[in-house]
């Protein structure tokens, strides 16, 4: 995965808004994160951008990845 850079730097906006009490920001910057991975992943098997959005929410909704407690 050539891209996986833009997860580090995500990784690092989302921990510069937790570290300065900018808690709305962390928690959409984790959501960002994770629909990029999603997207990269689908991507490197040449998947539509619909089936990466797709994946995403059925991992909320199934209680997966990308849910809050």
């Amino acid at each position: 995965m050539q891209n996986e850079w833009i997860l580090d730097v995500l990784t690092d906006l989302r921990t510069f808004a937790h570290q300065n009490g900018l808690g709305a920001l962390a928690e959409h910057l984790d959501d960002t994160r994770l629909i990029a991975a999603a997207e990269l992943a689908l991507k490197d098997r040449d998947s539509s951008p619909h089936e990466c959005v797709s994946a995403v929410t059925l991992g909320q909704a199934s209680g997966g990845a990308g849910t809050r407690a």
